[in-house]
């Protein structure tokens, strides 16, 4: 008996697919064809095959050490911020309610950062850290530090690490509290019979159960610290000097400051093949762990 296909399904996913190839692929294959031209203005553009791409990798160059120098800032801030986030959300979630009319109000109070859109954070750490006229800045230096983001470097990287963790810390915990509430009670009543420990039923229980959510966390969390650009060019603009200055925020200086368009898609698609680089290692480095542990545990 043969079985009846029914291809009726792909006039449904057809306008998805023009959609995407409407805004997604066709601005990228702008991109690809600025990355390959030079131009001298009046719209003139002439052959450079990769040329663009040799000098943006090469170090020694103008454009490849500018390039390196805002790569590793970007990928120190996500270390930072991965490092910082991820434990903290744990804990958030960890120490949340599970039951009665408080767990409305945590999850309320949580998702409230999250609802901010990010030029707003962006202006709100703007005026707090100032330290003329901000509470945040007026405290620390009456506390007998010296504080002024605007002026010194690790002043402004503390200012955007705080920022953000205030801002990202509770989509980490809010992923890790959905992963804790899915475990079912059977698995705490065998733990306490057995007499583990808080820590062992951590390790044992909740820790193996928020694998997957944590994944999504972390892929989630390393994209957007890689490509953040709203908050740190409204609180600092790139400063003090180039201490600041991301690759998102070095791109657009590039492209829209200097118009150096073809150096400009270059570094585009370099930055984005590094995130998709990136976050396929982190995907398949848990993925397979997860997998060997599952297979362990059979």
């Amino acid at each position: 008996m043969t079985k009846t296909v029914n291809n009726r399904a792909w006039f449904f996913v057809l306008p998805v697919f023009a959609i995407v190839a409407f805004s997604a692929v066709l601005p990228l294959m702008t991109v690809v064809n600025y990355s390959v031209q030079d131009t001298f203005g009046n719209n003139q553009f002439f052959w450079n095959g990769i040329g663009w791409f040799q000098e943006l990798l090469d170090p020694s160059t103008e454009l490849g050490g500018r390039f390196f120098d805002a790569l590793w800032r970007t990928l120190l801030f996500s270390a930072i911020i991965l490092l910082i986030e991820v434990p903290l959300g744990i804990a958030v979630a960890l120490s949340m309610p599970r039951e009665g009319w408080t767990v409305a109000l945590c999850l309320v109070l949580m998702a409230l950062p999250l609802l901010i859109p990010w030029n707003v954070v962006g202006t709100i750490w703007q005026v707090f850290a100032r330290s003329d006229i901000g509470l945040l800045g007026w405290i620390v230096n009456h506390l007998g530090i010296d504080y002024n983001y605007t002026n010194d470097s690790i002043d402004a990287w503390v200012t955007l690490i705080v920022m953000d963790v205030w801002h990202w810390t509770s989509l980490v915990a809010l992923l890790c509290y959905a992963g804790l509430k899915s475990i079912p009670d059977a698995y705490y009543q065998a733990a306490r019979i057995d007499g583990a420990s808080r820590w062992a039923i951590f390790r044992t229980i909740q820790l193996p159960k928020m694998r997957r959510v944590l994944l999504i966390a972390v892929l989630l969390r390393f994209m957007d610290s890689f490509m953040i650009y709203t908050e740190p060019f409204v609180i600092t603009g790139g400063g003090p000097g180039n201490a600041t200055t991301f690759l998102s925020i070095d791109l657009v200086k590039l492209a829209l400051g200097q118009f150096d368009l073809g150096k400009a898609a270059a570094m585009s698609l370099v930055y984005n093949l590094i995130i998709l680089a990136i976050c396929w290692v982190f995907y398949t480095v848990m993925i397979n762990v997860d997998a060997e542990r599952e297979r362990v545990e059979a």
